[in-house]
């Protein structure tokens, strides 16, 4: 069966469409049940020491850095003439930039747009396609192409996206690992200053993440990646099988601290929320969806759980501009959404912060930190509060004065600046 036909591409959402065909759904069930079973028996085997690390992880503390913290991915084909500038005032100087296999014909374009960007941190998503996992000298001579064309600007390469989908053209594990040991190859022979990243699993499927990094492949991940995705639970704060944001990257960390297949560093470059009344744009049915001040709340509230557990490095916010489920809507000009405002909220007050926490008393959740030789607190709760601040500057999610003594602790946080040096 020739399956290099059946992927089509959402340019709405910026994802492929789900494989609706049952024969080709079939065909790959057949082909892939050993590699399932493979996939069992590593988790069966390794979930008594994950479980024991894991209860070790939710006691130990690791000091925060908010260095870097905040990324932002962009894309070539989303207003490029408008991008640099967006970039600029929104803040953000770490960027994740996609370079799908599929345009390797259009490389010198995306060299012409990344190298706009060549004075920040730049992360290059390299995406798969069947064509290239199929044919090993094919993906060995583009990989060759696209670090030839693009170490003059970043030395870091996450190979693949999203590979437990079957949409994205992995059909299993061992097809993605065959992949990701081609650009281990060329890291070896050719290209020794490579930061390989992978093996980014999409949503909280870590069973996947145990197959990639437990297995006799020759492949090593100088970075491990996720899409951690939490927003079909809607809150970062409600939980999954009992775990929450916080405790799901705990237990990822967990799982990454086992393996010799990785370092101990972890980024997550894919995660937000769907935005609601933006069909065909939004990439989830509309159950899923949440209006814009929810959207605007999570977001942060994401940002600062995963900053203070010490455990990661960068969130990549997914994306810039999407009108269903990015910071800017570009249908009709460029409207920026609340959320843009946010970000740039969040990285005023926390991008460089040091002394970094967060602890949750009576409902409330407090991100303290300090900036600029002043002490900061960040509030929310999911019931509302009422708090008296005196001696402080109160500010809304967006950046807004807020001049009560009585401010209302809800959903959205609130950011307060407390007087006097320390």
């Amino acid at each position: 069966m020739d399956l290099k036909n059946i992927f089509r591409w959402d340019a709405f959402s910026d994802q492929p469409h789900v494989i609706r065909n049952k024969e080709v759904r079939r065909h790959i069930y057949r082909h892939t049940r050993l590699a399932q079973l493979k996939l069992l028996l590593v988790n069966t085997a390794m979930l008594p020491l994950i479980m024991l690390r894991f209860a070790l992880a939710l006691i130990e503390t690791k000091r925060p850095s908010s260095q870097h913290f905040f990324g932002m991915s962009i894309n070539y084909d989303k207003e490029p003439q408008h991008t640099k500038a967006l970039v600029e005032e929104l803040g953000v100087r770490t960027l994740l930039i996609r370079f799908p296999l599929s345009d390797i014909t259009k490389l010198d374009a995306y060299v012409a747009f990344i190298a706009q960007f060549q004075e920040y941190d730049l992360l290059i998503n390299i995406l798969q396609d069947r064509e290239h996992i199929e044919d090993a000298a094919l993906l060995r001579r583009d990989l060759t192409a696209v670090f030839d064309a693009l170490l003059p600007f970043t030395c870091k390469f996450q190979i693949g996206n999203a590979i437990n989908r079957k949409k994205w053209a992995f059909f299993s594990m061992d097809e993605y690992l065959r992949f990701y040991e081609v650009a281990q190859q060329l890291k070896q022979e050719r290209y020794t200053q490579l930061i390989l990243i992978g093996s980014s699993v999409i949503d909280f499927e870590y069973h996947y993440s145990v197959r990639t990094l437990f297995n006799f492949y020759r492949v090593h991940y100088d970075i491990f990646s996720a899409l951690l995705y939490v927003d079909r639970r809607g809150a970062p704060e409600n939980t999954q099988l009992g775990l929450d944001l916080r405790k799901k990257i705990l237990l990822l960390s967990s799982i990454v601290s086992l393996s010799a297949k990785s370092s101990n560093r972890l980024i997550i470059t894919e995660t937000n929320w769907p935005r609601s009344h933006t069909a065909p744009y939004a990439p989830t049915s509309e159950v899923e969806c949440v209006d814009d001040a929810s959207y605007t709340a999570f977001m942060v509230r994401y940002y600062l759980i995963a900053l203070a557990t010490g455990r990661v490095e960068c969130v990549y916010w997914h994306q810039l501009i999407a009108p269903g489920y990015g910071l800017i809507d570009h249908r009709n000009g460029i409207t920026k959404y609340r959320a843009f405002q946010a970000f740039q909220t969040l990285l005023s007050f926390v991008e460089n912060a040091h002394d970094i926490a967060l602890h949750t008393a009576q409902g409330i959740y407090t991100f303290t930190c300090k900036k600029d030789r002043r002490d900061i607190s960040i509030l929310w709760s999911q019931h509302s509060h009422t708090r008296s601040f005196e001696n402080a500057e109160v500010y809304s999610v967006t950046h807004e004065r807020l001049h009560n003594t009585d401010v209302e602790i809800s959903h959205s946080p609130v950011y307060i600046r407390h007087k006097g040096s320390r």
